[in-house]
């Protein structure tokens, strides 16, 4: 949001650029992050473990998830992040911890991209509305923008949070492959490397390279040219 700001300052933005953006990121962060978080304890429930459900974490309710730091970080440098979800991974059968754990972990972020190709379908569906009716209609350029707004930032998140950097979902999905001994001595520095993540990450963005941002156009291109593919035809 930084960059939006000082871009309508420079001239290179216009403050309904600003608006949407914060729009979209309103949107998100109150409807499509508590279905990420709610999917994690969704997951853990149906695999056995009770602790998120028993929390309160199977809501949409976005006051049930969202962190105030997180929220904060979000508004002002574009990432950030909501509360956990709680789990308790003795409640999971010994064998196949590692496995559910993993499981619990990939329902955020596969959540993420569900609602990402939703929103991109309804994207096209305001661009074809738009097509078809031959005259700008300043409704439908608003909807065709914030809606892959939405898709592009639910992509975003689900890359983001597919890093293997504990505590990211990514590091519970390669926790299948380490030894238990390593993992557990990662796991003991996860307060520390989140803060060395966003470091990194805010270092990366001052010095404009942005790997998050390249995948996120990468996914979200393909997502966009194969649900946009029919619409596409039916406009010829």
């Amino acid at each position: 949001m930084l960059s939006y700001l000082f871009g309508v300052i420079s001239g290179e933005y216009e403050i309904k650029d600003v608006i949407l953006q914060l729009c979209v990121l309103a949107f998100v962060w109150a409807c499509c992050l508590p279905v990420h978080e709610s999917a994690h304890a969704w997951m853990a429930n149906k695999l056995g473990d009770a602790t998120g459900r028993l929390s309160g974490r199977i809501t949409l309710n976005p006051m049930a998830h969202l962190s105030l730091p997180g929220t904060l970080m979000m508004i002002v440098f574009g990432f950030g992040y909501a509360r956990p979800v709680p789990v308790n991974i003795r409640n999971f059968p010994v064998k196949k911890r590692k496995q559910y754990f993993a499981l619990t972990a990939a329902a955020g972020p596969l959540s993420n991209l569900l609602l990402a190709v939703i929103f991109t379908l309804f994207a096209n569906i305001a661009y074809f509305a738009l097509m078809k009716s031959g005259a700008e209609n300043t409704a439908l350029v608003a909807a065709y923008q914030f809606f892959g707004g939405v898709a592009y930032v639910n992509v975003a998140l689900a890359i983001f949070n597919l890093i293997p950097f504990p505590p990211l979902d990514g590091s519970r999905l390669i926790s299948m492959f380490l030894p238990d001994e390593l993992y557990y001595k990662l796991l003991s520095y996860e307060r520390y490397t989140m803060y060395i993540l966003f470091g990194l990450i805010f270092l990366f963005n001052r010095i404009g390279i942005s790997p998050i941002g390249i995948l996120t156009k990468l996914v979200y291109g393909g997502i966009d040219k194969l649900i946009g593919l029919p619409f596409e035809l039916l406009l010829r």
